[in-house]
């Protein structure tokens, strides 16, 4: 060990430094010299094998070798990183990564969801139906027969075939009532589709959620208990509602149903079109004709109907001042639920 020769191993450290391109030749480097079981460790964990005067001697080159070498590694690393941030197409593998936006559901779905579970929680079936519908189950069988002036009420989409877009999604009703006794409560979410101009507030393409419930004994005091629980649990605190006298021909009596509007808090809004209510739903007791359509005869059984516009609650819900929204794809929008 009286052999160490510090000052040749400085000389070749110096060679090795001035080739160094790169942080990974500086990482070798230190692994080389500096690293556990480097020569310059080697060399330290080596001095208790060498005589005293050998031993200050080689310690205090070695630790010199190691404090300068240390220097010019750090130095060297902060050139290059300098070097690296210039690179214009340079990548920090160290740094975060960007977020990634996990899927999640549209507003329109959370709120049918929610619909669903509260009208499932007071005794409700939930049922579908086929959107292309033929003009008996979107009108005839409703008591709105052909050339009758109510169809105007209906913007109708009419397809090639002599089917249509429904225009609402009462059509299930008569098809439930044909392969169903009462006395039975079901709601029917979906799409229904109108020919009609768009604004804050109106769309051609939305969704509705109709309500029917019939039996022995139901009556208008019903449907308002029904639907005053159900908006209370939608939206977790009592909203005020008003029934105004309306016409509909598969109902008798008919009425709209208006709530407080949520966006202005009943202020007036472009939403509501400064009146500070919107219109939530038509509903009324259901026509006897209807039943018949249904085979149920209306002698012995009665029920309400309602149809509510799935879209005016939701954007009532999360305060949205126009329905052009859902369905705009703009996902700046869509990430917010």
């Amino acid at each position: 060990m009286d052999k160490i020769d510090v000052k040749s191993l400085r000389n070749r450290a110096e060679k090795d430094l001035k080739k160094a391109g790169n942080l990974k030749e500086l990482d070798l480097i230190f692994k080389n010299y500096l690293g556990k079981k480097g020569e310059i460790t080697s060399i330290l964990r080596s001095l208790k094998k060498l005589s005293e005067n050998k031993r200050k001697k080689t310690g205090k080159q070695t630790n010199e070798l190691k404090s300068y070498l240390e220097e010019e590694i750090n130095k060297k690393k902060l050139l290059f990183a300098k070097d690296i941030e210039k690179r214009e197409e340079w990548l920090d593998i160290t740094a975060p990564g960007e977020k990634h936006y996990i899927g999640h559901l549209h507003p329109l779905t959370l709120v049918r969801r929610k619909i669903e579970e509260i009208f499932q929680a007071m005794g409700f079936s939930v049922v579908t139906g086929p959107e292309i519908e033929n003009e008996w189950y979107n009108f005839d069988a409703l008591n709105i027969p052909k050339d009758h002036p109510a169809r105007d009420m209906w913007d109708t989409f009419y397809l090639k075939n002599g089917k249509l877009l429904r225009t609402h999604t009462s059509p299930v009703q008569i098809r439930y009532m044909e392969k169903n006794k009462p006395p039975f409560r079901i709601i029917v979410p979906g799409r229904i589709f109108r020919h009609e101009a768009t604004d804050a507030s109106h769309e051609t393409n939305f969704y509705q959620v109709e309500g029917l419930m019939v039996g022995k004994d139901i009556s208008a005091a019903n449907f308002k208990a029904v639907i005053q629980e159900f908006l209370s649990r939608f939206f977790n605190k009592k909203i005020k509602t008003r029934l105004r006298p309306s016409f509909f021909p598969f109902t008798e009596p008919s009425f709209e149903v208006d709530m407080t509007c949520l966006v202005c808090d009943g202020k007036g809004c472009s939403t509501c079109s400064q009146t500070g209510w919107i219109e939530l739903m038509g509903a009324g007791m259901v026509h006897p004709n209807v039943l018949k359509a249904g085979g149920i005869d209306s002698k012995n059984w009665q029920g309400f109907a309602f149809g509510i516009g799935m879209d005016r609650l939701a954007m009532m819900k999360y305060k949205i001042n126009d329905i052009r929204l859902f369905y705009s794809g703009d996902l700046r929008f869509l990430r917010q639920f």
